[in-house]
């Protein structure tokens, strides 16, 4: 059984106890804004393009004959993600069908690339699991500092800016006829989410960081109402259930992305229970304009 002393002193659970920490901090923040704006699915695109950019970084690696393989692998997921959120964010505005097979075409050809690319750098399917479903033993020194550094971009961005990222997400159209930069805004919010996903890859892993941005806001808004208070819920589910997760994983062999999303369900669950037991008059949407804001 895992100690809370065993997370502190041994650096195979000390350096994804830190990254878990960070990633529930900073990934509610983003999906408060994600969920405003109706893009739940942002960061599962991401996540995707991600893929193709850990491929890279791998590539990128054995042509340099890196130690180890992977160690250009999550600078290449910034670098893909980087350039996938503003692609994104770009083919939004083309019109709704456009950007719906515009979209499809990112997300699938993101993972269809990884493969290949991964393939090409003399690796497997096998090799990309851990960024796929996240993993506690591939976390490295290296890969706290960045996980450390994009936080503090996320959280200073995502809070220092909170009052302009709100307006323009409440209500887009009222905040472009006020002046407001709305597409500078919007690419701001993506690539936060961006951030989010390699910060996230190597212990929730790219194919669920989006529900770790989504579900926690969602469980705060079964349980408060206002959006301050809605992000500053999320944040508390999001580091309690990725801190129980990795305990959980550490215990037992299993994929530690899969048991964090699970909680954060389970949350979500508890708190729709909560809310049917004991409704609240009058209640509103948690996460409202900038004006309702506690």
């Amino acid at each position: 059984m895992i100690s809370p002393l065993d997370l502190l002193t041994s650096d195979v659970l000390r350096y994804p106890l830190i990254i878990a920490v960070l990633i529930g901090l900073t990934a509610p923040v983003v999906g408060t804004f994600l969920v405003q704006k109706k893009l739940s699915l942002l960061g599962d695109g991401l996540g995707h393009v991600a893929l193709t950019g850990v491929a890279v970084g791998w590539l990128v690696g054995a042509w340099l004959a890196a130690s180890p393989a992977d160690l250009l692998a999550i600078p290449g997921a910034l670098v893909a993600s980087m350039i996938g959120a503003i692609a994104i964010e770009y083919v939004r505005e083309i019109g709704h069908t456009s950007r719906d097979v515009a979209l499809a075409i990112l997300f699938y050809g993101g993972i269809a690339g990884g493969v290949v690319i991964i393939k090409l750098a003399g690796g497997t399917s096998q090799s990309l699991m851990g960024y796929l479903f996240g993993s506690l033993s591939t976390v490295t020194g290296p890969d706290v500092v960045i996980a450390v550094v994009l936080a503090v971009v996320v959280l200073g961005i995502g809070l220092g800016l909170n009052g302009l990222l709100a307006a323009v997400t409440s209500d887009e159209e009222f905040a472009r006829a006020s002046g407001l930069p709305v597409r500078a805004v919007n690419v701001l919010i993506a690539m936060m989410a961006a951030l989010t996903v390699t910060l996230s890859m190597r212990i929730v892993g790219a194919l669920m960081v989006s529900a770790l941005m989504i579900v926690p806001v969602a469980a705060a808004q079964t349980l408060v109402v206002g959006f301050a208070r809605t992000m500053r819920t999320a944040m508390v589910i999001a580091v309690v259930c990725a801190v129980a997760g990795l305990v959980i994983t550490a215990s037992v062999d299993l994929p530690p992305g899969g048991v964090i999303v699970l909680l954060t369900i389970g949350v979500y669950v508890l708190g729709l229970v909560v809310k049917a037991v004991l409704p609240t008059p009058s209640r509103r949407t948690a996460v409202e304009t900038p004006q309702a804001r506690a």
